[in-house]
């Protein structure tokens, strides 16, 4: 997850208490009738220094004898759900059934965890990301990435509710006064996209465009890691920093991309947008705080 690395620098060079995380919730699922929010919990195991670097997901150290047990029920699990990381869900779960609001479960969970950056879900509204692969019905995200692992040739992507769901006050509230505003370098379409899709939010960051900096996920023509260059390709985009560039040239202010891409920066100013290249591979902590040293220092932070 290009976010977490990010963030994972960013806390380094800024005042974690600074920091607001928007956290896109299009991917959550419900499994074994846990309410599971895969982005939300991503970004606080990261921040409380818990997140299994080795897989990008879940608990370090974690073991998976529930996980085992639950496959004697229901059949073989094709979603991994950790001993530790089932109390997760299961708080959240009880919480939002008692009422609460998962802006406010999220808070408590990251206070649980030590976190002191406010890890801000996109909505408290259900939306629900589902991928159309070529000759195939679509099905939900977390079906297509994990059970799926990403393959088949994407034609479409569905934001179902997207339309009806609205950020947070919390979000807007924090877009507003937010000194500068960072789009990770996350897929453009399934991590982004649905944030973006809410009622408002797009109002909301040309409000504060100056102030917005967007960093490519695309290096060399391909990504680090995952599906976004696949899903631009088949969506018919340019997998190119300058087709991410399209894609947030109403909202962003700034583009950030890889050294090797350069030679985009001219038709990137040519959008209307300020660019600049520098190394955007998050291959350790040390490297990500270096990006958001850059970045931060782009937006006058």
């Amino acid at each position: 997850m290009g976010a977490a690395k990010f963030l994972r620098g960013l806390v380094h060079r800024i005042d974690p208490r600074e920091l607001a995380v928007v956290v896109n919730t299009g991917d959550d699922e419900h499994f074994y009738g846990l309410h599971v929010s895969p982005d939300i919990d991503t970004v606080i195991y990261t921040l409380a220094g818990v997140i299994n670097r080795e897989h990008g997901w879940g608990l370090e150290g974690e073991s998976f004898n529930a996980l085992d047990a639950l496959g004697r029920l229901y059949g073989k699990p094709w979603f991994n759900l950790g001993d530790r990381d089932l109390a997760t869900h299961l708080y959240r779960t009880e919480r939002l059934h008692s009422g609460a609001r998962l802006t406010e479960v999220t808070a408590e969970l990251a206070a649980r965890f030590a976190v002191k950056s406010r890890i801000l879900p996109m909505s408290d509204d259900r939306v629900h990301t589902f991928v159309k692969l070529k000759g195939r019905p679509a099905i939900a995200f977390q079906e297509y990435f994990v059970r799926g692992r990403a393959r088949g040739a994407v034609e479409a992507i569905e934001l179902r509710g997207a339309q009806k769901a609205r950020p947070t006050r919390e979000v807007l509230d924090s877009i507003s006064r937010a000194a500068a505003i960072i789009i990770a370098p996350s897929n453009p379409f399934v991590s982004i996209g649905p944030i973006l899709a809410l009622t408002g939010m797009r109002p909301a960051l040309k409000a504060v465009r100056s102030r917005v900096a967007a960093i490519s996920p695309i290096v060399g023509g391909k990504t680090i890691k995952g599906p976004a260059d696949k899903m631009m390709r088949g969506l018919g985009h340019e997998v190119s920093p300058l087709g991410i560039a399209r894609l947030y040239r109403d909202v962003a202010g700034l583009m950030v991309i890889d050294i090797i891409d350069h030679r985009y920066l001219e038709p990137i100013r040519a959008l209307g947008l300020n660019a600049i290249a520098t190394d955007t591979v998050m291959t350790t902590p040390d490297h990500a705080a270096r990006l958001a040293d850059v970045v931060t220092r782009a937006l006058e932070v």
